[in-house]
């Protein structure tokens, strides 16, 4: 049987590599006990595999054709169940408890999924929340094929050209590594662009921040214009001398710019801030 029709507005490319499907599977680390939950399923090649092991599958599909393939194809397996729905706008507990099939696991703990590259984003948030709002119930683990350029930025260091506000934020919530590159040609149809597998860990971070607001807040304008250093861009909001000094105490140089500092380097910077806010309006 061939492959289903895509459509361009769901974002679809199948994945064809065997090998590509058995790193993602490694990185996962699958066990008896896992509860995985797929995002975008699509023809059901990742999802062939996550239900040939030990792990019960939650797949969330948007497109119903899809599902009525998916549900034909999988349906009789019983660790399968099919969510049709936008994650993204879904109440997952809601959505299992209507199941025909019943489900009487726990929520799913690890992640395992092809995602639609234009809606990346906002699926990081939904599964990992930002810094001022952390996932309350985080998942033990995120492996996600995503577009190269977004996995550049995902693990991204200090100091590279990639590192960027979303490379905190994400740091700051999970520890992030990089799988595996993955070409075009491993997809039907290829997409227009190089793409990769990354595993995301979240926990918490050993020192955070007092105030994650606050750090989003200076994140953000950080980051703002990645030419200017760090000073100028947050100085519509922070005194520059005071900024330049504090900058000096916690051994960050006045010159830096956002990308130089790790995310160690903004939560004590955020922190050193906060405190001298709340020593000034002690006085």
């Amino acid at each position: 049987m061939g492959s289903p029709r895509t459509r361009k507005r769901f974002g679809q490319h199948w994945l064809r590599s065997e090998s590509v499907l058995q790193k993602i599977l490694s990185a996962a680390n699958i066990g008896f006990g896992d509860r995985i939950l797929e995002i975008g399923p699509g023809a059901g090649a990742l999802t062939a595999a996550l239900v040939s092991s030990e792990a019960t599958v939650v797949a969330v599909e948007i497109d119903r054709d899809l599902c009525r393939q998916l549900s034909d194809r999988f349906g009789s397996a019983p660790n399968f169940y099919l969510v049709e729905g936008d994650f993204l706008e879904l109440d997952l507990p809601a959505a299992l408890s209507q199941q025909a099939k019943s489900y009487d696991h726990p929520l799913p703990n690890k992640v395992v999924a092809n995602i639609p590259y234009y809606i990346t984003g906002p699926i990081l948030e939904h599964l990992l929340g930002n810094l001022s709002a952390p996932n309350p119930c985080p998942y033990e683990s995120i492996v996600l094929l995503v577009q190269r350029e977004v996995a550049e930025r995902i693990y991204a260091r200090p100091g590279s050209r990639t590192f960027g506000a979303l490379s905190v934020r994400l740091q700051y919530l999970a520890e992030c590594e990089l799988v595996c590159s993955v070409p075009a040609k491993a997809f039907q149809p290829p997409p227009k662009v190089e793409s990769a597998v990354v595993k995301l860990t979240p926990r918490p971070l050993a020192t955070p921040a007092q105030d994650p607001l606050f750090l989003e807040q200076l994140v953000k304008q950080g980051f703002a214009s990645k030419r200017k250093m760090l000073r100028n861009n947050l100085k519509d909001t922070l005194d520059r001398d005071r900024l330049t000094a504090t900058m000096t105490g916690l051994d960050i140089s006045p010159e830096a710019r956002a990308e130089d500092l790790g995310v160690a380097q903004w939560v004590a910077l955020a922190n050193q801030l906060v405190l001298e806010q709340g020593e000034s309006g002690c006085k």
